[in-house]
Formats: C-alpha cells, structure tokens, sequence
C-alpha cells in the first residue's frame, strides 16, 4: 500500500526539520518576554515651556519625575538591587537622542549645544525612575551631572541596604537632588 504524495512530502519536510534543528533545546516558557514599548515624542514649539530652577534643577511641571511601576520596596532585591538591571531596562540611543533633542527645546535650549547637556532620568533607573516616561527625562547641564550621579550612588547603596526607604530616597531627589544625601 502506498502513501498519498502530501504524506510523504510532509513526513519529507519533518525530517528536515529534525536535521536542521539546533542540538540545544528551545525554552519555551507560558509567560510573555516582557516587552519595552517606547513612547512617541511630540514636538513641542519653538517657544520653551520648561523653565530650569536655580540653573540646575527641572521645572517640576515639564520634569515631575516618573517611577517604574515595576519597582517598589517589596521588589528592589529582584530589580533595582540586581547588578547590571538597569541595563536592562535602558532605553535605545535611538529613542534617548530624540528625546534628548525635544527636551533641550521644550527648556529653550539649541539642539546645536546638545554636548553641554546629558539627558537624565530625574529620578534615577537605580531608584526606580521610569526609563522612557519624558515626565522622568530632562537635559541636565554640565557639569553638574556628575555631581548627582554621585548622590544616586550613595542613595541606591543606601535602599538597598536598607537604611533608606525607596520612595523616601525617590523623593529627596524630585525634591531637590543637591540635597538629598
């Protein structure tokens, strides 16, 4: 008795398959990779309707600070206290140099002087800021970026050691960050 041509062509196509398949087994797991959606950034107008305070610090209306949901006290030891988990979480350059070049208008700054700036998460991936939310980016001037990673630092040690609160230490950063130790 002989098989119809679409049997054999198909059992054709299965060894194959096998032949072709990775001598590593797949993981195949019942939960979704989780996936970074990034936001669309509008432009804003020509006319900068953010405001640096003291020269230094966010308008808090253009830059309140955005956390990541995924972060609270309950789950630092698994994020944020992760080495390397910001990382991961942190947007492309591809989106961060949009952003960074509508944020540097919306504070009335020239895309030209982009160098004199870095685009900042006000309240830090390593406290638990949003990484894509513009609520949680401005251009922060030089140099005093390097001043406040230095406080993110010592607070990010300090959460999670757990001498400080998380949302204690996200706030002394939207509040003012030059104080916040």
């Amino acid at each position: 008795m002989s098989r119809p041509m679409g049997a054999v062509l198909f059992s054709l196509a299965l060894l194959l398959l096998a032949a072709c398949s990775p001598a590593q087994p797949i993981l195949v797991t019942d939960q979704p990779s989780p996936e970074i959606v990034y936001p669309a950034i509008h432009p804003t107008p020509t006319d900068a309707l953010c405001h640096y305070v003291d020269q230094v610090l966010p308008d808090p209306v253009c830059t309140p600070g955005v956390t990541d949901p995924a972060v609270t006290q309950q789950t630092i030891a698994q994020t944020i206290c992760q080495p390397g988990y910001t990382s991961h979480i942190r947007p492309p350059t591809e989106y961060t140099d949009r952003v960074k070049t509508e944020r540097l208008r919306a504070y009335g700054q020239s895309p030209v002087n982009r160098s004199r700036y870095e685009l900042d998460h006000l309240i830090p991936l390593e406290l638990g800021g949003s990484p894509s939310d513009v609520g949680n980016l401005w251009p922060e001037p030089q140099p005093s970026y390097h001043d406040k990673d230095r406080i993110e630092n010592e607070l990010h040690a300090a959460v999670c050691a757990g001498r400080v609160l998380l949302v204690d230490a996200q706030q002394r950063i939207v509040h003012d960050w030059r104080s916040a130790r």
